[in-house]
């Protein structure tokens, strides 16, 4: 038998749909309020930055030489150790220890994460500070892989430590934290540049999401450099080379026409192949920077002089 709603039974769905809308208007509201305010403190960071850029000796040689000796060595270091240490056992296969390896990995993460947190950079290069603290959460991280596939690693296929390890989710994050580290202390690299000579070639390119051959073109080595390394953040490509290698091979390849004859037509594409096919090494740079880079403008860094 139908039942038909009196009159409270409506008041009442009324009051329920009111709510409910009431309900949403809050949640969307919330969600704008809170969009709004990131982006406020987003834009007051950037002027933060921005500000402190201008004022003279923000950037100077000295900082990006003690940063570079007290964190990113450190770091380097471990990034070395890294990379060699799978590689080993990637080759030895059945005859590897990877739980040793993985013990090792950790504590050397560990021992370079505490080494370089006592490091201090200044308030007036938020770009070092930012980086020093995203390489800490890097080497963090990759320590906490390691750990947490050393106990399980000897029952696992080499090949298939290496890919379980190449997806986790620790060492994705850990990936992020350092690549990004690293982007910002090329960044504060220019920032540096632009103090010693104002008319640097191609830093009005970097607010680009893509670069083409020309614009390419257009770039110092420094810029260069920061486009290389933003690209490797972007993609979280971990690789053992310094972005400096990247980017001489980069060059290689679009003066030899290897890039017009393979139809690469962005830099975003070269970068991809010379990785995915493992053409550009560590090393390379120092190999060939003084047929490439003889008049470039350089901070006195090591990485940029010496094969280390």
């Amino acid at each position: 038998m139908d039942k038909r709603l009196n009159r409270s039974d409506y008041f009442f769905s009324l009051i329920f749909v009111f709510l409910l809308v009431c309900v949403a208007g809050a949640f969307f509201f919330g969600v704008e309020l809170g969009q709004t305010r990131t982006e406020s403190k987003y834009n007051a960071l950037m002027a933060k930055q921005e500000e402190a850029a201008k004022k003279p000796g923000a950037y100077d040689q000295q900082h990006l030489v003690s940063f570079y000796h007290t964190i990113y060595a450190p770091y380097r270091e471990f990034t070395n150790r890294w990379f060699d240490k799978l590689k080993e056992v990637e080759l030895q296969g059945d005859a590897a220890d990877p739980s040793s390896v993985m013990k090792d990995l950790s504590k050397t993460a560990s021992d370079k994460y505490d080494e370089i947190s006592k490091s201090v950079t200044p308030e007036t290069s938020p770009l070092l500070g930012e980086a020093h603290q995203n390489l800490l959460k890097g080497l963090r991280l990759f320590s906490d892989t390691a750990k947490k596939f050393q106990a399980k690693a000897n029952s696992m296929h080499p090949s298939v430590l290496l890919t379980e390890v190449d997806k986790d989710a620790f060492f994705l994050e850990a990936k992020k934290f350092a690549l990004q580290g690293q982007q910002q202390y090329y960044t504060a690299i220019v920032k540096w540049n632009e103090s010693v000579d104002p008319q640097v070639q191609g830093t009005g390119l970097l607010a680009q999401q893509s670069f083409t051959l020309k614009d390419w073109s257009q770039m110092s080595l420094n810029v260069k450099n920061v486009v290389v390394s933003t690209i490797l953040m972007n993609e979280k490509r971990y690789l053992s080379l310094y972005p400096q290698d990247m980017t001489v091979r980069i060059d290689e390849m679009i003066s030899n026409g290897q890039a017009k004859k393979m139809n690469l037509n962005d830099i975003q594409a070269i970068t991809d192949l010379l990785a995915d096919t493992n053409a550009a090494r560590k090393g390379d740079f120092i190999a060939r920077k003084d047929k490439w880079y003889a008049g470039e403008t350089k901070p006195q860094l090591p990485f940029f002089y010496e094969n280390k």
